[in-house]
């Protein structure tokens, strides 16, 4: 099901107490013990601020961290 950007922002701007978790169980000390921190092949950390100054110049700034990278890339070969 795909949201619209309205309906997503409505979402977000809720507070937390008007978010009911009843039904989600708690998660106990004996969950966390087991857990396994699965990190995806192509996860890449960027820095918050680095991160920000790339999403202050528009909403393509996934593709502008990429020809960054690619421009580095193809000079350093």
């Amino acid at each position: 099901m795909k949201l619209s950007k309205t309906r997503l922002s409505e979402i977000e701007s809720l507070p937390e107490d008007a978010i009911d978790t009843s039904e989600i169980p708690e998660l106990d000390d004996a969950f966390w013990e087991n857990a396994n921190r699965i990190v995806p092949e192509n996860y890449l950390q960027i820095e918050p601020e680095i991160l920000e100054w790339f999403k202050e110049r528009g909403q393509d700034y996934h593709m502008r961290i990429n020809t960054v990278l690619r421009a580095y890339m193809e000079t350093h070969r």
